[in-house]
């Protein structure tokens, strides 16, 4: 293993980007220990240790604890994805974005400058958001006032402009998707804290005479949970591909079989994302409107661990599983290279026969897919938070509910440092970014990281 690491360092292009790629996740990190002017930070910090499970401690585990620090990395790197989802969902509702999408590398390219402009559009709402709510909230702001509000806007929309920039020279110049990397190593950050504060526990007995055996289940079960996780990452429906035999000049060519693999989880951790930054949005604008007699009984019903909350985030995993496969794999163009190249799936005929199968499969094993996320994520939030059956309206039968047991409405309290949703990104983004390495190693005529790699060997001299 040890020399197969060291391969990376032995090929001067793997290495440099792999070397650019750290460099910058420093920066990231840096960057998330410089505080937002005006903030009292440790009056923030209480506030924020006291509500660690519920929303609040939620979305500060995915900005690396910088949010409870209020850092100028505060934001994050949910602006520019909620900025791709509007322009992609753009593309599919409003022709002018499609058929610029479809131009190539310039309509991509003016794309990509329509999300920066609204990723600091956002930026500034959600910075705005944000101020107004600490001054509502307390002995937060050291000086009050627009000063404050100016500076706050100012400061947190640069540092998530910053990001994003961070981001895109990644996924350009270094190993892996920025993005996805950058969220990865606000999660990890977080896993010191984690495994410090479970020994302090042991150390002090918390839990009595079970906190040994409930500890011992805790990393058994987190174990179990990694492993199922990575063994529906690389689970795939393998449809039989035949290629018939053609003569090119003196040349026989084809007659192999093969097959076409479909992930069963082709969109990785994406949907989650999405999914998850779509509803950040009313969160970080419910003290804004929390008075106002339309808008907030509707924000109060999407808190977290609302039962609202849990179906419109169920729902969002599913809708971004079916959009992501929609936009990275077209079934149409794989049946025509099929039939381009002489190729066929027995007992199908080619062409829109073959479209349509191989969409009813990857339709079938999506909807596999999304419902293995939802359970992924949510029973971890469960056990934090429960979900609030009881608040639902009466006509609803939420009286019936309130006679469940109380750790199913309100959880059993548990802090999850790595719960469903950030352990899914954390495995997720890891083995996209070992894959992408081992890719790079086998290209070049290296060993890779899994013993199924192989190795591709040259001419021996």
């Amino acid at each position: 293993m040890f020399d197969k690491l060291a391969n990376i360092f032995r090929i001067p292009d793997l290495r440099k980007r792999v070397l650019f790629t750290l460099g910058l996740l420093a920066v990231y990190r840096l960057g998330g220990h410089i505080p937002t002017p005006g903030i009292n930070a440790d009056r923030l910090q209480q506030f924020f240790e006291s509500n660690r499970g519920n929303f609040l401690g939620f979305v500060d585990l995915f900005s690396g604890g910088q949010l409870k620090r209020m850092t100028i990395f505060a934001l994050g790197i949910m602006p520019y994805i909620t900025s791709s989802i509007i322009l992609q969902l753009l593309t599919v509702v409003y022709e002018p974005l499609a058929k610029l999408q479809k131009e190539g590398e310039l309509g991509r390219k003016k794309i990509t400058q329509w999300t920066r402009y609204l990723t600091v559009l956002l930026s500034a709402v959600q910075s705005f958001g944000i101020a107004i709510s600490l001054q509502k909230s307390g002995d937060f702001v050291v000086h009050p006032g627009v000063g404050f509000v100016l500076m706050t806007m100012l400061t947190l929309t640069t540092g998530s402009a910053f990001i994003m920039w961070l981001g895109e020279q990644i996924t350009e110049r270094g190993i892996g998707n920025g993005m996805s990397l950058l969220i990865f190593a606000g999660i990890v950050s977080g896993l010191p804290r984690g495994v410090a504060d479970l020994l302090e526990k042991v150390k002090n007995n918390t839990w009595g005479t079970l906190t040994a055996p409930a500890m011992i289940l805790l990393v058994g079960v987190m174990i179990l949970v990694v492993a199922f996780i990575v063994y529906v990452e690389r689970s795939e429906r393998r449809i039989p591909v035949q290629y018939a035999k053609r003569v090119v000049g003196r040349k026989v060519m084809g007659g192999q079989s093969t097959h076409l693999p479909l992930r069963v989880n082709a969109g990785g951790v994406m949907p989650v994302i999405f999914a998850s930054s779509i509803l950040t949005l009313p969160q970080m604008l419910g003290s804004l409107f929390q008075n106002n007699k339309v808008i907030g009984p509707i924000l109060a019903a999407l808190k977290w661990g609302e039962p609202l909350y849990t179906l419109m985030y169920a729902m969002g995993i599913i809708f971004f599983a079916y959009f992501y496969i929609s936009i990275v794999f077209n079934p149409n163009e794989v049946a025509d290279n099929m039939r381009k190249y002489g190729g066929f799936i027995p007992g199908i005929r080619p062409g829109k026969r073959t479209s349509d199968f191989i969409n009813t499969v990857l339709t079938r094993i999506t909807l596999v897919g999304a419902l293995y996320l939802i359970i992924i994520s949510f029973i971890p939030e469960w056990m934090i938070t429960g979900i609030h059956l009881n608040h639902l309206p009466v006509w609803l039968g939420g009286r019936f509910f309130e006679n469940f047991p109380n750790w199913m409405l309100n959880g059993l309290g548990v802090n999850f440092y790595f719960g469903g949703t950030s352990l899914l990104i954390v495995v997720g983004v890891a083995m996209d970014t070992v894959n992408q390495v081992e890719a790079q190693l086998i290209m070049r005529h290296y060993d890779g990281f899994t013993p199924k790699s192989g190795r591709i060997r040259g001419r021996r001299w």
